[in-house]
């Protein structure tokens, strides 16, 4: 069990010293469940790593689509990181929490002109731009109210991430950035650097996500300077920032051995200072993208078990009060969690199990053929490192309100997101 579990002494899991049975008692489930303490945590590690071994300097971004609220960027501004953000409702909730346009970078695929024309109005630190198009219009938007606008080139670096085909984005198909092997990304720096408004600052990549290997974020930073310095000799342009995206690897299962978060960084920023040295090039400012790896394992979903049906040679389900609802990864990528049975955490694990959400569709399954306590109408389930995209994720499908999100912190809890009522699904009726 990671560090910030425990089992009390009636034998219940506590998160971040609170005790789960009581937090399910106090707001209800399905429940959201965040450590701070945890997130604070992870978000320092990141933050020292890069500052040690970028000696000339680095950003730490929280990837902010991990999880989005008014109370996570309060709290990676007071950690001193900057944040991504993929849409206007980001930024803008981004904005709401007070925190400063200048260390945000705004992504996505295809940003609308609206979208583009509120980061210039609120003086977004940086765009991330995607395509020819978006340049094009970011010129046109910029130019027209006399602005300049910092910009970084999303590029496809053409790496095999070794992982889920939905969360691989480096390779050249993707519906991201720009490519290397058709001269796209090319065309697009020298656009960049003709257009009014724009002024190119540096060059960004992201490979995919929950990456365990070091070996392609290693390839990646190869492949971007050499990038970086072929576009020097052809435009004599030398790019100031190396943006490496994020999609480290965490724990899941027991069985899962991701890298240390130092250990990326260390064994990068080896392969940046060298190629740099090698190509007597400067070393450029450096930013990752962390969102899973400071979110994912501070957080745990609980739920009510409900009905338990045995099919005798078949399986055995039980039923939650949530599902695919709120955490619908497993249903979209087969993603694995582990589940406790949280009033019972001392007990064996001695059944085999499929753990059922409550929407009406077959697929609606949090884990199948799980092992976990013998469980009982009432009892509570909490899955495990749902930290990042499942509140995120979460939908009315079903006309279901989504859950709240409680702060845990050395014991203590708060609301940071309140439960949605039946009056908030009509709120948007006519």
């Amino acid at each position: 069990m990671q560090e910030n579990l425990s089992v009390n002494q009636e034998g219940h899991l506590c998160v971040g010293g609170a005790d789960t049975t009581t937090l399910a008692s106090r707001y209800g489930t399905p429940l959201y469940v965040m450590d701070e303490g945890r997130i604070r945590q992870n978000c320092r590690r990141l933050k020292q790593s890069i500052e040690h071994f970028y000696e000339n300097g680095g950003m730490v971004l929280y990837a902010s689509k991990a999880f989005s609220c008014k109370e996570i960027y309060r709290i990676v501004k007071e950690e001193g990181l900057g944040v991504d953000v993929v849409s206007g409702g980001e930024l803008y909730t981004a904005l709401a929490a007070g925190f400063p346009a200048e260390h945000i970078y705004f992504h996505g695929n295809n940003k609308t002109p609206a979208e583009l024309a509120m980061a210039l109005e609120n003086h977004v630190g940086h765009i991330v731009a995607d395509n020819l198009y978006e340049l094009e219009t970011l010129s046109s938007l910029a130019a027209s109210s006399n602005t300049v606008m910092p910009v970084l080139l999303r590029i496809k670096p053409g790496i095999d991430a070794h992982t889920h085909d939905f969360i691989r984005t480096g390779q050249i198909d993707s519906k991201f950035g720009f490519a290397l092997e058709t001269g796209e990304a090319e065309e697009a720096f020298k656009k960049a650097l003709s257009l009014p408004g724009i002024q190119l600052t540096g060059i960004h990549c992201h490979i995919g996500s929950q990456i365990f290997d070091i070996e392609p974020f290693e390839h990646a930073a190869q492949v971007m300077l050499q990038f970086a310095q072929d576009m020097y000799r052809r435009s004599g342009f030398m790019i100031q920032e190396l943006n490496l995206g994020g999609g480290f690897g965490i724990c899941y299962l027991p069985s899962d051995d991701p890298t240390a978060l130092e250990k990326y960084m260390e064994r990068v920023a080896e392969v940046v200072k060298r190629f740099c040295e090698d190509k007597a090039i400067p070393i450029p400012h450096i930013c990752i993208e962390p969102g899973r790896s400071i979110v994912g394992d501070a957080g745990v979903t609980l739920y009510t078990v409900g009905t338990v049906k045995q099919i005798p040679g078949i399986r055995t389900y039980v039923s939650v009060d949530g599902g695919m609802t709120d955490n619908p990864r497993y249903i979209l990528y087969g993603s694995d969690y582990e589940i406790v049975c949280a009033n019972k955490a001392d007990q064996t694990k001695d059944s085999i199990v499929t753990v059922a959400g409550r929407c009406c569709e077959s697929g609606d399954l949090l884990q199948e053929n799980t092992p976990l306590q013998q469980t009982a109408p009432g009892d509570i389930l909490a899955v495990l490192c749902t930290g990042a995209y499942n509140y995120s994720m979460a939908s009315n499908y079903n006309r279901v309100p989504r859950p709240a999100v409680v702060m845990v912190k050395d014991g203590v809890d708060r609301l940071i997101v309140r439960r949605e009522s039946y009056d908030d699904l009509l709120r948007n009726d006519i």
